[in-house]
């Protein structure tokens, strides 16, 4: 561990002076596994930020950065803070105007890009972006022909930095010094899941803070590997990659595409994992299909090994001793089996596997302790640095976040909201007073999220305190609770659970693509599109199978009484949902508006015309009619 009173530069340099020789970054270009050392990091950091400095950048002057997880995406924000500007990261897939928003919102007067993807995207905004004067590339593939003057090869820029360097050799320590732990580190933008993203301004003491109480509960070391392959725009990919990773010199290690994580994942075998619950979900969903593939005698291994693995799991939750013969029994299954799953999946070294930004369900959860992997719920938001509340090793409640991390305070309002108090809370929003004055309340920050605490300092989380469905009969339930319990299934891809101030509980539901297209082929079923394949009678019954078998597992009240699968997968690029998947509650409602009053009335089928957005910015029209499934034709149906 390391000195956290320090800017992330600085720590650089810290680590640097004691570990020059140590890999500090590694990344798969081209089938080959290439390393930089912290000397090697340290030179490019300080080559890109002379070049910045040539290119006109001052303190607290905005660098906004676009592009998959590389080397060049750590290099331009270290390179930018260390002359005390402020790194602001935006989601690889936004689409222009999101760009736009982010890029004018943060006052951006350097844009760090990729590729020509996103080069497109910033000229065909250019005109809406006046305070951008340099864009620079770091993947030159496509770019020949492009003659612009805000232009500039990242290459370019460590050469101007070069000599630069040679004219002013103390320069660039001087610069280094003057930052200060309570300088603004980065402005990371929140997913908007009501409106417009706002900037939240984080310090260094904000995120190394966080880095210093989380690593004195779960210690990692300068040994330990981390796999970099969630959007470094996202405050926990600036948590894990930055902020721990600098503090606890981390190798991070960067995937070759974000296609090939998972088999990135198989060759690092990291020690320590963060990742929201579609990772995970996907995991055990691609197991579960696989499994169903496999041979007779690998499925009776299977079956005769699953319930030691719950079993032991399940003593895990209850915090209860396991018998020597369990233990024994145990390990027969983890040598002839769960090893080898958690070596397929990548998991084979992990000490801890966080997840967060949303609930992970309960069947997810088991699996993965059944199989040994300790997966650990952590409870956090971009306003506090990321994490706040985590769970500790051999004190894992299922249906809990953990308790806090030192430093942090923790009540729950009048109201039942969630309150939280440490050194790590934000400094506010960027140019929005007003947000910052009712997000933050006498060093309390007011989350948003209903929850309750136990006696033993355990924090439940119930939901978005607007989101809560309460009936009409004045029940009360989480639809992230009704949604994950859904998502479990291996053909469902992802749901949203309604019933706020309604007789009973619908859902919409979009079907997984690829697991219910493999079943359909087995089947003889053909399709051609998702549309198509999600109207098929056949997958019809297909889901109301499963959401009967989940029903059983709810309680009565929350059971969904009626169900539509949705003629186009929810995406981002439609504004439903979220840069890290959060459905937009408040949007789909009203987009989807006509389709829930459908299926709160007698209608079995539901006529609709919805708009679908291409990549390429092509719209279709697509008009359709939705077969309601209704449950329990007895209780609660209209």
């Amino acid at each position: 561990m390391s000195n956290s009173n320090m800017t992330f530069p600085q720590l650089l340099l810290e680590r640097t002076s004691n570990a020059g020789s140590n890999v500090a970054l590694r990344e798969k270009d081209y089938g080959i596994w290439n390393e930089l050392t912290y000397n090697e990091y340290l030179e490019q950091v300080k080559f890109f930020s002379l070049g910045l400095t040539k290119l006109g950048l001052q303190r607290e002057d905005k660098v906004a950065i676009i592009g998959d997880n590389r080397p060049e995406w750590v290099i331009s924000e270290l390179a930018t803070q260390c002359l005390g500007g402020i790194s602001v990261g935006i989601y690889q897939q936004s689409l222009p105007n999101e760009i736009g928003y982010i890029l004018n919102d943060c006052d951006a007067s350097i844009v760090v890009v990729e590729d020509q993807e996103q080069v497109d995207k910033l000229f065909e905004i250019k005109e809406d972006i006046p305070k951008v004067k340099k864009i620079i590339y770091y993947d030159r593939r496509g770019m020949r022909n492009y003659k612009d003057d805000s232009l500039i090869f990242f290459d370019d820029v460590q050469a101007l930095g070069k000599a630069f360097d040679l004219e002013a050799p103390t320069f660039f320590k001087t610069e280094l010094d003057k930052g200060s732990e309570d300088d603004i580190a980065i402005l990371s933008y929140t997913s908007g899941t009501t409106g417009n993203p706002k900037g939240t301004m984080l310090s260094y003491k904000n995120l190394l803070d966080m880095a210093k109480n989380l690593s004195k509960i779960d210690p990692l070391t300068d040994q330990d590997e981390y796999l970099s392959f969630l959007p470094l725009a996202w405050i926990g990919e600036q948590m894990m990659t930055i902020a721990m990773g600098l503090y606890n010199g981390l190798t991070v290690n960067f995937p070759e595409e974000p296609s090939t994580v998972l088999e990135n994942l198989r060759e690092i075998g990291p020690h320590v994992m963060f990742s929201p619950p579609r990772i995970y979900e996907d995991m055990v969903s691609k197991f579960q299909v696989k499994i169903q593939d496999t041979s007779w005698l690998k499925k009776k291994i299977y079956n005769l090994c699953k319930p030691i693995g719950e079993k032991v799991a399940k003593a895990h939750f209850d915090n209860k001793p396991i018998s020597f013969g369990t233990k024994f029994l145990f390990k027969i299954a983890d040598f002839m089996l769960f090893s080898a799953i958690r070596d397929h999946l990548g998991l084979l070294r992990i000490k801890r596997a966080y997840t967060g930004g949303a609930p992970l369900g309960p069947d997810v959860f088991e699996f993965f302790h059944s199989i040994g992997v300790n997966v650990k719920s952590i409870y956090g938001q971009t306003e506090v640095s990321g994490i706040s509340i985590v769970h500790r090793d051999g004190d894992i409640k299922m249906d809990s976040v953990g308790i806090p991390i030192p430093g942090t305070e923790v009540k729950i309002s009048d109201q039942g909201e969630i309150l939280i108090k440490s050194s790590s809370v934000c400094k506010g929003y960027y140019k929005n007073e007003q947000s910052t004055n009712e997000t933050i309340q006498s060093g309390w920050l007011h989350t948003g999220d209903a929850g309750r605490l136990d006696e033993k300092g355990h924090l439940y989380i119930i939901d978005r305190l607007k989101d809560v469905i309460r009936l009409d009969t004045g029940e009360m339930f989480s639809p992230q609770f009704i949604e994950n319990k859904l998502k479990f299934s291996p053909f469902i891809q992802e749901a949203v659970a309604i019933g706020r101030d309604r007789p009973y509980v619908v859902a919409m539901i979009n079907i997984d693509m690829e697991n219910v297209g493999r079943w359909a082929e087995k089947k003889q079923i053909g399709y051609t599109t998702y549309t198509d394949l999600s109207s098929k009678t056949e997958v019809l019954e297909l889901i109301q199978k499963q959401v009967n078998e989940i029903n059983q597992t709810l309680p009565e009240k929350a059971r969904i009484k009626k169900f539509v699968l949705l003629y186009k997968e929810l995406d981002a690029d439609d504004e439903e949902l979220t840069r890290t998947k959060k459905v937009r509650r408040q949007f789909v409602a009203k987009k989807y508006h006509s389709l829930i009053e459908g299926m709160y009335s007698k209608d079995e089928q539901i006529h609709v015309e919805g708009r679908i957005k291409y990549r390429d910015g092509n719209e279709q029209i697509i008009q359709t009619t939705l077969q309601v499934i209704i449950m329990d034709k007895g209780e609660g149906a209209a």
